[in-house]
């Protein structure tokens, strides 16, 4: 079959590998696969993976056939839970199986699912119902990322959030803030184009970063924000996100920041999920959280999906995720 890989920084090739071995595990087809900016890293070498690596891991599919034994029968569509753990470490046993350390990351420490098909054990899939558009699914894995990002952090009427980039994840953590409750919904970013989505999206002030911290005291009544989510990944909004937020107030760093700054281990933050709030992919509560959210139409996926590509054609597919006009771009069949 083939499949997405890079076989050195800056090299993407469709390479063949092998079917798998439906006896072994369950087969499933793709239907949608996502491209995040986490792709975009390990292909540009700065996340350092083992070559040739099959890259991907935002995926929903279908069972290809009826596994032996196994609750999914053929043609049912699943999320995929691209966050391999081994069931059975001390992170397994304390419901932290995403932080795994004899797993890993499907596209990064295994092969992903930029593939015609890939093969995974029946806990990590979660049924997918046919109410939810294939392309609005293809962001169901990024939803329950955010969905475990929020989650520790209260909010109600009171909050005032600041959301700092207004990507894919951006505009899901805008609305999700939104469905939640917040008091009022701030995005942040350049683009002139995503601030005008924000507002349609649930976000009742939008600002440039230059403009953010005016924006966050008329909102505060200048006490600064009670909820920032940084979304880009860079240090400068690190800093933008603890300088916006006011005494007593949460900061969700959930752009992976790959640079050790001088002062902060920033990666290490993340990679360890600590405080400040450094989430870490998602538990298998949150992708079914945010099947329900999709599959009530809480959340609007729709407006998010700008390109669609064939699997054959993941270098053009790569090449506009890259380029600053997409939101998210899918590959397809």
């Amino acid at each position: 079959m083939r499949a997405a890989a890079t076989t050195g920084p800056g090299r993407l090739e469709m390479v063949n590998k092998p079917r798998p071995r439906e006896e072994t595990g369950v087969s499933v087809r793709l239907e949608r696969a996502g491209i995040c900016g986490t792709d975009l890293k390990i292909l540009d070498g700065a996340t350092p993976v083992s070559y040739p690596r099959v890259l991907g891991h935002e995926m929903v599919g279908t069972v290809n056939a009826q596994p032996k034994g196994k609750r999914l029968s053929a043609g049912a569509r699943v999320l995929v839970n691209p966050g391999i753990s081994c069931g059975d470490c001390h992170l397994c046993h304390r419901d932290r199986p995403h932080l795994c350390g004899r797993g890993g990351l499907l596209g990064r420490d295994l092969d992903g699912v930029f593939a015609e098909a890939i093969g995974l054990e029946e806990r990590f899939l979660h049924p997918v119902p046919d109410q939810i558009p294939p392309d609005e699914a293809g962001l169901l894995q990024v939803l329950g990322t955010v969905v475990h990002s929020q989650r520790p952090v209260p909010v109600s009427s009171e909050t005032v959030a600041v959301v700092i980039g207004l990507g894919v994840s951006g505009m899901l953590h805008t609305q999700l803030l939104s469905e939640r409750g917040a008091g009022c919904v701030i995005g942040i970013t350049r683009s002139p184009w995503k601030l005008e989505l924000a507002k349609t999206l649930g976000a009742e002030l939008v600002a440039t970063p230059d403009e953010a911290a005016a924006a966050v005291a008329q909102a505060s009544s200048g006490r600064g924000a009670d909820l920032v989510v940084e979304s880009v990944g860079t240090e400068q909004t690190v800093v933008q996100s603890i300088d916006l937020a006011g005494p007593g107030g949460d900061v969700i760093i959930y752009g992976t920041v790959t640079g050790a700054g001088a002062e902060m281990p920033y990666y290490q933050l993340y990679f360890k999920e600590l405080t400040l709030h450094n989430p870490r992919a998602a538990l298998p509560g949150d992708y079914d959280e945010a099947i329900r959210l999709a599959a009530e139409g809480r959340i609007r996926l729709a407006p998010l999906v700008t390109g669609r590509y064939p699997l054959e054609e993941a270098a053009a597919a790569f090449a506009a995720a890259r380029s600053g006009d997409h939101l998210k771009v899918l590959l397809v069949p």
